[in-house]
């Protein structure tokens, strides 16, 4: 069994105005769908970011991987070396991680692997998680991912959607409430760094007041100096099951542990190897938010959690906007790794769009479910990614800027890090 052809398919995604430190959401979100097609009729699916520098980077290597056998994983890497590295420029680090150079040849090789994976499992008839070493656990935990936001009719660019405004504690609240209720999500997070940190804590509160028994999480995305992180934690204490990325860099986590002794987790200053050994050193997180799609892959993911369990730290996954391909790679993998034992991150009840047949995946009891079926259990939709296709050609973004949004709506707003 060879690879016949390999299709890269840029598409745009609806995407609500979601507030975050950089800025605002803008209108859609880009994803890449990778098909890898074998010479006896299989089809493998991958989804990755569609931003620029990795879709440039995606469509060198496509063609070279004409002729190579969907299990030669290390050809696979060889090839996406040779084919040199993409710029990062326009890919905004602070809501995009792992956008450093030194990920650049990770993002698309993961993008590709997860398809030749898919591939593979068909091919025998297995589930992906059954190459991965099968699943200790069928049912995926997500969390309820809550942001403040804007109303849709801000801008009649965006989407039209029902959560409405949300920059208080009562409509958190409700949107918390909403996403309970939809999906049944037994933990909460909330992802702040775009409002007043007192004002974000007392949101916090509120949620706590309101779900007694829903494990809490607050990410401000680093945006928070050192001080408003001790003095937000002083707060916070007793409230969080961990606290996410409030300051910048390792040194000023580990500071934070120190001062605090709050558990700690990132997807911001663990991105590869080289920070996961200054980690260990600092102390910096106690937890890594994994992320398949910028540390190299569902098997690289695994060494990754092989790591945290050798040196006693806790894993679960970060996530981006993204669709079922990507959500069902996410699922699989988590349900393959043992020690992930924190409920996972998902954007998914954010997006409207969607690209496998039947429609959006079901998530029930805050769960994902994974099956035996072959691969990772999904279908291309081909008519839907026509349909987003076109209007990743007509929406006219072609690199993430959440800053260059926000400009819309306030013109005198800047890149600060950290804000607060």
């Amino acid at each position: 069994m060879k690879i016949a052809a390999v299709r890269v398919t840029p598409i745009a995604i609806s995407d609500p105005p979601l507030l975050n430190a950089s800025g605002v959401h803008e209108p859609y979100a880009l994803r890449s769908i990778i098909e890898v097609e074998t010479d006896n009729g299989y089809i493998g699916l991958g989804e990755t970011y569609g931003d620029k520098p990795v879709l440039d980077g995606l469509i060198r290597v496509k063609d070279a991987l004409v002729g190579l056998s969907p299990f030669d994983l290390n050809g696979l890497w060889q090839r996406v070396l040779a084919a040199g590295q993409s710029s990062t420029q326009g890919i905004e680090l602070d809501v995009a991680p792992g956008s450093q150079a030194s990920s650049a040849h990770h993002k698309v090789f993961s993008g590709f692997e997860v398809a030749l994976l898919d591939v593979q499992a068909r091919s025998l008839g297995v589930p992906v998680h059954e190459l991965l070493g099968g699943a200790v656990r069928r049912q995926v935990p997500f969390s309820a991912y809550l942001f403040f936001k804007y109303s849709s009719d801000i801008d009649p660019s965006y989407r039209r959607d029902p959560w409405g405004e949300v920059l208080d504690a009562e409509q958190l609240v409700g949107q918390a409430r909403t996403m309970i209720e939809r999906y049944g999500f037994g933990s909460i997070k909330l992802k702040a760094g775009a409002l007043d940190p007192d004002h974000e804590v007392e949101c916090l509160k509120a949620l706590k007041l309101a779900f007694p028994d829903h494990p809490l999480r607050i990410d401000p995305n680093a945006n928070w100096s050192l001080d408003t992180a001790i003095r937000m934690a002083q707060r916070l204490q007793g409230d969080l099951e961990y606290y996410e990325d409030p300051t910048p860099g390792l040194e000023g986590m580990a500071a934070l542990h120190k001062a605090t002794g709050l558990p700690l987790a990132t997807n911001m200053v663990v991105t590869d190897m080289d920070e996961f050994r200054r980690n260990v050193a600092l102390n910096g997180v106690q937890i890594v938010l994994s992320d398949h799609h910028y540390w190299g892959g569902l098997r690289a993911t695994q060494v990754l959690a092989t790591m945290c369990d050798t040196f006693g730290l806790g894993l679960s996954m970060h996530s981006n906007s993204h669709l079922g391909i990507s959500l069902m790679a996410m699922s699989h993998l988590a349900a393959a790794v043992p020690n992930l034992t924190y409920a996972c991150d998902t954007h998914y009840p954010w997006q409207d769009d969607e690209v496998i047949k039947g429609g959006k995946i079901a998530i029930e009891n805050g769960c994902v479910s994974v099956t035996d079926a072959p691969g990772l259990g999904v279908e291309l939709d081909r008519d839907a990614l026509g349909a987003l296709h076109e209007q990743y050609l007509r929406c006219g973004i072609t690199n993430r800027d959440d800053v260059s949004q926000m400009r819309k709506f306030r013109p005198d707003w800047t890149r600060v890090k950290p804000r607060f």
